[in-house]
């Protein structure tokens, strides 16, 4: 793409005001040329129905195998390309098939509904201590409260995590994914390599009743997985995990405060509680761009062609918001038809995880609900900043005020 205009150079306007921008892009084209902050040079997908086929196209690899040259070769003269740990990298999210089939079948099972639905007592519970803390305070950050400290638990409990690292374990996942200095991602990386190749070390020693045994497990005794895939395969489930789940409470919450409107209907519906999640993923969802694909042969989108050996990333906030697929697509409303959002994907990379996302996600924000009706925004809207990446799209901090 060296040689292709460039359509748009995003800044930091992307991160802090994407629907603008992005609403600029779905009017350029299906596909259009653009330099991401980093200065990575990208072809973006922005349309519903391109971005659906993106994602479930095989001729967009989804393979880390030389990612980093391929980066290099697509970023701007005198940046330095973004370069990934390949020790973190050999994950099923990095990975085409049979490779990805074979990890996301052994991965799955931690996923059931059974095992998903069975992990609600434990969620109760955990929310329940964690507003009794925020009902101490006359303001605090509901990221640090109560989105953040959830899905962390829930997966470090599921993978045998020990309680007193489970915080700075959280933080190295939240650093890796945003767009951060070069130098602190690699220190973040390599942090989070060592705790984890120290973790399975751990584990193997100490084998217990859980996820991360029963990978290691799938490693030694089965020979399923290789080392290096064991180590990627942990951190993807808390990088992603993790994120998710935090910018999906986050964000829903934030929405119902700035439309009373449709809080004052969910509360009065409490039935609309999934709906409601639904929608708060189609309107300002956890994830912006899709990681990276790469084109193995030209591929069609919408009327324009992208050639072989380019960089994709598909905008599932785009698509989401794409007028030709939902009506008044800037307005929230939680009555909205379920099941058309693409923000966990679609096709062979769904994401595993959608299922206990939206666990947490129902059982924070509900419980929340009912704690504190008069719950409120503790600054103004327009003062809430938003964390520099443009993959995923979560705010900084959000503070409220439990008791109004």
């Amino acid at each position: 793409m060296q040689g292709t205009e460039v359509t748009e150079e995003l800044d930091i306007s992307f991160v802090q005001r994407p629907h603008e921008v992005l609403a600029r892009l779905r009017e350029a084209g299906p596909a259009v040329n653009v330099m991401l902050p980093n200065g990575s040079l990208v072809w973006l997908v922005t349309r519903y129905e391109e971005a659906r086929t993106a994602l479930n196209e095989p001729r967009l690899s989804k393979s880390a195998k030389g990612l980093n040259d391929l980066m290099a070769r697509h970023t701007k003269s005198g940046m330095a390309p973004k370069t990934y740990d390949e020790a973190l990298v050999g994950h099923m999210l990095a990975s085409d098939p049979p490779d990805h089939t074979r990890m996301r079948k052994l991965v799955n099972k931690a996923f059931t509904p059974r095992r998903v639905e069975s992990m609600r007592p434990m969620l109760e519970e955990l929310t329940a201590t964690l507003l009794d803390n925020m009902d101490q305070k006359e303001e605090c950050d509901l990221l640090e409260e109560l989105a953040f400290p959830v899905p962390l638990e829930i997966l470090c409990s599921l993978l045998g995590v020990p309680q007193t690292e489970r915080l700075a374990f959280g933080r190295y996942a939240g650093t890796i994914l945003s767009d951060c200095a070069p130098e602190q991602y690699e220190e973040a990386t390599a942090a989070m390599r060592d705790y984890l190749a120290r973790l399975i070390q751990v584990k193997r020693s100490n084998p217990a009743d859980d996820l991360l045994t029963a990978l290691i497990d799938a490693r030694d005794e089965q020979d399923r997985l290789s080392e290096g895939e064991l180590l990627a395969t942990i951190y993807l489930m808390f990088s992603a995990g993790t994120e998710t789940a935090v910018n999906l409470i986050g964000n829903g919450v934030l929405a119902l405060l700035t439309n009373p409107e449709q809080l004052a209907l969910l509360q009065a519906n409490r039935e609309l509680l999934n709906s409601a999640i639904e929608e708060f993923l189609r309107f300002d969802g956890p994830v912006n761009l899709a990681t990276f694909r790469f084109t193995t042969a030209p591929v069609e989108l919408g009327g324009v062609t992208i050639p072989e050996d380019e960089v994709v990333m598909v905008s599932l906030m785009s698509a989401n918001h794409d007028p030709n697929r939902f009506d008044n697509p800037e307005l929230l409303d939680i009555t909205r038809p379920m099941g058309r959002q693409l923000t966990f994907g679609h096709g062979i990379h769904f994401c595993m995880g959608a299922s206990l996302a939206r666990l947490e996600a129902e059982v924070a924000i509900g419980e929340l609900l009912d704690r504190f009706p008069n719950l409120t925004l503790a600054v103004d809207p327009a003062e809430l900043s938003w964390r520099p990446s443009t993959v995923t799209h979560g705010l900084a901090t959000l503070p409220v005020r439990p008791h109004g």
